[in-house]
């Protein structure tokens, strides 16, 4: 496949996500601000084009509803705001989201390896294969004395989370890389329609489109938590449910704006009675865990197309559906070693080390996406009644941005690093002012809303929570 120019690599990244999920070219799109991003990827175009075909899905349900699809309107500079933080404390400060060993180290024979230790069991176990305590520097020196390959290998098989850097044709060739780049970029099989449509407390109106619709949101940072915050700006009562003991402080504010949260312990006989109550009452599924992960929970697809009929279920993991790490665990900093997206500046010369993306721009993109594959499920219902099963994954995007990454003959930043060369940082362009925000750490502001759809627009009714803070019930 050809790779596009600058110019046009949004329109062929919005064509693509709006194809994969059956959303109809004729709405009026209208896209304002500028590129704000820098990287050798389009990630400006990513994110405009990942937000307006969220924007779009929400015009095509507006329609099928009867009340028209109305004109849409995206921000570019908004959207590339909301992939990084919308939310902005005012007067504190949030903790880092980096675990102090968390990051990118250089292993024998010259190869790099990231190790993602946030969560405490990933940190221990990366630490088991070691056989060193938490100091970064001992960490560097055990990480120096393995071959990259036998690491990833090693913390992989102790259930931790490691990403040995690969070219983006090392990738292409590796058995992974080659089933994930066969895949869907959003797998969708109808099922069956739900018997009682009334059982539903869906009440929507032009300006609210997802009133009432009840959302149960089993997922953590960052893909699942943006989707379903989304969702929540339409007026969806979504509710967050996480394990006993399972904290995300550093994006907890940001992501759960909007929602309920609760605590449930899935693997006890009564968390699970109690999850299953839940699921039989929503209309909607969002999910972030392992391919089979809700499987050994007593979760799995059967179960839930069973409990409750009609069901828009969206799912997502990290490395795919099919292939040999279908249930590897990952994030979206392990995803871009793995696809050779971190690898661009060492490939070309221009870097010394790993150089991510400016954002967690594979994260942010998919939970757009996921959002997006949730709205046309809903169209698809109030057409046909039918429920719905829709696939995501955080390798298949990268493969998306990596096939609009333009092949210029040297190396350029993005859009806006293209007209200003020189520039190391993003640009700086005019935001509309933020708005005020209560929370239970303090005051904030957040960023306006990236789009608009007629008469729809993002607005959240309830300010952020820690998460527990609600009772399990809808």
């Amino acid at each position: 496949m050809e790779a596009p120019g600058r110019d046009d690599a949004e329109t062929v990244l919005r064509d693509n996500m709006s194809a994969a999920l059956g959303l109809s070219a004729e709405t009026p799109l209208r896209i304002v601000g500028a590129a704000t991003l820098a990287s050798a990827y389009p990630v400006s175009d990513l994110a405009t084009a990942s937000v307006a075909t969220a924007a779009l899905a929400t015009a095509e349900l507006s329609a099928a509803l009867g009340f028209g699809d109305g004109p849409v309107v995206v921000d570019r500079t908004l959207a590339d705001g909301w992939f990084g933080p919308a939310l902005t404390p005012v007067g504190w400060t949030l903790p880092s989201p980096w675990d102090p060993i968390a990051g990118d180290y250089p292993a024998a024979g010259g190869g790099w390896i990231r190790l993602h230790t946030n969560a405490p069991h990933h940190r221990a176990a990366a630490l088991r294969v070691l056989g060193v305590d938490g100091e970064r520097e001992r960490v560097a020196a055990a990480v120096a004395s393995w071959s990259g390959e036998e690491l990833e290998r090693a913390i992989v098989a102790e259930a931790g989370c490691a990403a040995l850097l690969r070219t983006p044709a090392e990738w292409a060739a590796h058995p992974q890389g080659a089933a994930v780049a066969g895949e869907a970029l959003v797998g969708i099989e109808q099922t069956e329609a739900a018997p009682d449509a009334a059982a539903s407390r869906w009440d929507p109106s032009p300006s609210r489109p997802l009133a009432g619709l009840r959302v149960l949101d089993l997922t953590r940072v960052l893909a699942g938590p943006v989707a379903t915050r989304l969702l929540a700006g339409l007026g969806a009562d979504v509710l967050r449910v996480d394990p006993p003991g399972w904290d995300e402080p550093a994006v907890v504010p940001e992501m759960t704006i909007g929602k309920r949260t609760a605590r449930l312990d899935a693997r006890d006989p009564s968390g699970r009675a109690a999850l299953l109550g839940l699921l039989a009452g929503a209309d909607v599924l969002v999910h972030g865990y392992r391919a089979d992960a809700l499987e050994q929970l007593g979760l799995g697809e059967r179960v839930r197309r069973e409990t409750r009929p009609g069901l828009i279920d969206v799912a997502l993991d990290a490395y795919g559906w099919s292939g040999p790490w279908s249930t590897r665990r990952g994030f979206d900093s392990l995803v871009q070693m793995s696809s050779g997206i971190a690898g661009w500046g060492l490939l070309r010369g221009t870097a010394d080390r790993p150089t991510p993306l400016p954002v967690q721009a594979l994260d942010h993109a998919t939970g757009y996406l996921m959002a997006a594959a949730v709205l046309a499920g809903l169209s698809r219902r109030v057409r046909n009644g039918s429920g719905s099963s829709s696939r995501l994954s955080l390798a298949r995007t990268a493969i998306e941005l990596e096939r609009a990454r333009p092949l210029p003959a040297r190396p350029v930043l993005s859009r806006v690093a293209a007209e200003a060369p020189h520039q190391a940082e993003p640009v700086t362009a005019s935001v509309p002012l933020s708005a005020a925000m209560e929370t239970p750490w303090g005051a904030a502001t957040l960023l306006p809303p990236p789009f608009s759809a007629g008469s729809a627009g993002l607005v959240w009714s309830r300010g952020p929570r820690p998460l527990g803070s609600d009772a399990a019930s809808w």
